[in-house]
């Protein structure tokens, strides 16, 4: 039981994520099915509370920003939304193996991703690594094992 924790938690830190934990907890003799949901709740919910944090900021940092009468130009509001349209699923998938969930989630609301759109995004690139690790590392596992 306590391994099982093991994986939410170091799902949840965002050095480790799923794409080292899931190999490990499966390797580890851990049941596939259980550190693949563990993994990606404990990778996700702590995503969920950047997301959360981050939209606090922002909306402090806009509400200042209304008050000395500053607003977007027209051609930043156009680079938001051509970024949120195209911008976030293209940093979502390829965050879990290239800069992790955490920074990628960070990066996409910093360049003007929204918070539905990044969740969304977040939320089906780390199911999709998620089955991805668990999948391979299990059958590549089982591979070894009964070939050995």
């Amino acid at each position: 039981m306590f391994e099982y924790f093991l994986v939410f938690l170091g799902a949840a830190i965002p050095w480790l994520e799923i794409a080292l934990v899931i190999p490990l907890g499966i390797v580890s003799g851990l049941s596939p099915v259980w550190v693949m949901i563990l993994a990606f709740v404990g990778n996700l919910l702590t995503v969920l509370f950047l997301i959360i944090a981050f939209q606090k900021v922002k909306a402090w940092l806009e509400s200042r920003k209304k008050k000395d009468g500053k607003g977007d130009s027209k051609r930043t509001e156009r680079g938001k939304r051509v970024w949120n349209k195209y911008g976030m699923p293209g940093l979502a998938l390829l965050g879990p193996i290239v800069i992790g969930t955490h920074i990628a989630a960070f990066i996409g609301l910093l360049f003007g991703a929204s918070k539905v759109n990044t969740t969304i995004w977040m939320t089906i690139s780390i199911a999709i690594w998620t089955l991805v690790f668990g999948i391979a590392t299990a059958m590549g596992f089982d591979f070894f094992v009964k070939n050995a």
